[in-house]
């Protein structure tokens, strides 16, 4: 079994790295406290350098992220983001994790990757707007906190979930807009908590990554289609 940290280029170490570290200092900054964010956090930035790479072990590491950051969201009153990462991400990614092992690019670690059609493209935008709205009425029933916002990180959740899923190199623009949607979220929660800075954090180094996986894929279904 080969190190799959050894096939990361000297950009993805880096920007691995710094990602890693953003996230520990802003947990010291923070007073230290809670831990359960700084584990989802490492955990979720780890697995989307594998993602970007088109490695199915980064959706293996987006399960246990998921799980983590389910487990923050509630405590927090986040219920759309528990329901979305709990109810969707984690179930999407063992989905996908499967789909991707099944299409591995001329047997290497690299997925194969796939251009959708407009008839996809007609699916998922009928998905995600009956899967907002419903779940606008189940979080307000909810009491959820920031209503609006955690509804369109349902939207926008759906939308990359179900990109990855199709293999398509705009899943990643889909995960940037949920990043930019969770990094308002999360702004609100930290102004109020300082214990939640590292998610912040989190989100905002995640949106890094996400920019650089659709560089990286775009650059990977060039190769492929040559």
């Amino acid at each position: 079994m080969k190190n799959p940290f050894r096939d990361l280029s000297r950009l993805e170490k880096g920007l691995w790295i710094l990602s890693v570290s953003v996230i520990t200092l802003s947990f010291v900054l923070s007073g230290g406290g809670d831990w359960l964010s700084m584990t989802a956090s490492l955990i979720g930035v780890t697995a989307l350098i594998f993602v970007a790479k088109g490695y199915v072990l980064g959706q293996a590491l987006t399960v246990v992220f998921a799980l983590f950051y389910g487990a923050v969201s509630f405590l927090i009153r986040y219920y759309g983001e528990m329901i979305t990462y709990l109810g969707m991400t984690a179930p999407s990614a063992i989905a996908t994790a499967v789909a991707w092992m099944r299409h591995p690019y001329q047997d290497s670690r690299e997925v194969e990757i796939c251009r959708i059609s407009p008839r996809q493209v007609r699916n998922l935008i009928l998905l995600t707007a009956l899967a907002t709205a419903v779940f606008y009425f189940i979080l307000r029933a909810l009491g959820n906190a920031s209503l609006v916002v955690s509804t369109l990180s349902i939207s926008t959740s759906v939308v990359a979930s179900c990109l990855t899923f199709m293999r398509s190199p705009y899943y990643a623009l889909g995960y940037a807009a949920n990043d930019l949607v969770l990094i308002i979220l999360w702004s609100v929660a930290a102004a109020q908590d300082i214990s939640c800075l590292p998610m912040l954090l989190c989100f905002i180094m995640f949106l890094l990554n996400d920019l650089y996986g659709f560089f990286n894929w775009r650059r990977m279904l060039k190769r492929q289609s040559a």
